[in-house]
């Protein structure tokens, strides 16, 4: 057979790869996503947080600070990773933002007990604050998911668990909105618990969902 007729014929069922879009691009529309999601809880279940009824001090700014920029950088880094050229340590991206995040809710903890003693802490039960977050960041991480359904072929637990992250901090911040102020004790244990519950079950489940909507 002739080698040119046979490369034309094989050329002709092709159809165009169409390119992604740049990583840059892809976190805004999921910010974007993210913040139609957040707006409308805050929507539904009114804004009673400190970041609206101006009544935010420094701990709550920068605990905003701090999630939105783990938010920020973990998306960022699934949908680097998403790409097959791309190293693997765009998985690291996040973790300075993630030790802000832990730092300003420690020095709050700390900052607490000089000031209250520690009879002073008030600490209860929220399983509210739980549920808001996983609630909230089950389908958004869903979201993020869709957007790198791509990489289920390449790296798809990595990508999986950074769109986690991403995904549980931007509940948390959405949580801090609508939610009356806590003291960073209970900031630290029911939002840091239910970002982590929800990122090791994105992780875990999130590679399937990715390979069934591939």
């Amino acid at each position: 057979m002739n080698t040119d007729r046979l490369i034309a014929e094989l050329a002709a069922g092709l159809t165009p790869v169409r390119r992604l879009p740049p990583p840059p691009v892809l976190l805004l529309g999921w910010t974007l996503f993210a913040s139609a999601v957040i707006g409308a809880a805050i929507l539904l279940l009114g804004g009673h947080g400190p970041l609206l009824t101006r009544e935010a001090g420094l701990f709550e700014s920068m605990h905003l600070v701090a999630a939105a920029l783990t938010a920020l950088l973990a998306g960022l880094a699934a949908f680097e990773l998403a790409l097959p050229d791309r190293d693997r340590r765009w998985s690291w991206l996040p973790l300075p933002a993630v030790a802000l995040w832990l730092g300003t809710m420690g020095a709050g903890c700390v900052a607490e007990l000089l000031r209250l003693g520690p009879g002073g802490i008030e600490f209860y039960v929220s399983w509210s604050c739980m549920a808001f977050i996983i609630g909230l960041g089950v389908p958004m991480a869903g979201g993020i998911l869709w957007l790198t359904r791509h990489a289920a072929g390449l790296r798809p637990g990595p990508v999986a668990a950074c769109g986690a992250l991403s995904a549980a901090a931007f509940a948390s911040l959405g949580l801090t909105f609508v939610h009356p102020g806590y003291g960073p004790v209970m900031v630290l244990v029911w939002h840091g618990l239910s970002v982590l519950a929800l990122t090791a079950l994105v992780a875990k489940l999130g590679p399937a969902v990715q390979r069934a909507a591939a």
